[in-house]
């Protein structure tokens, strides 16, 4: 039979503790990365969310809808009009001025 060792072990165990050790150093430097990992997206969506919530707040409202134009024209009308009631206006500039506006 085998004689059995006392003290250090041998080659065969020697080579199973270092696999163990081995295995475990491997198991927990993969455990570490995918923390880092999962640590670095993390931090990547917040500062992603920040960035939209900065430029949501940075951007202008927007702009009511500018009066129609056929509103604007009635109303430059009726100015010229009130003008030369008045009298400020006489018929000679009225009419050009009238002319200027409708093109």
């Amino acid at each position: 039979m085998f004689a059995r060792r006392i003290g250090r072990p041998g080659l065969l165990g020697t080579v199973a503790r270092t696999a163990v050790i081995a295995g475990t150093a491997t198991a927990t430097s993969n455990a570490i990365n995918r923390r880092q990992a999962a640590r670095a997206q993390e931090r990547a969506e917040a500062q992603a969310y920040e960035q939209q919530q900065y430029a949501a707040a940075q951007a202008p409202a927007p702009l009511a809808p500018a009066a129609p134009a056929q509103n604007d024209l009635i109303g430059q009308l009726a100015k010229l009009g009130e003008l030369h009631s008045q009298g400020v206006l006489s018929d000679e500039e009225f009419a050009a001025a009238k002319q200027q506006l409708l093109g």
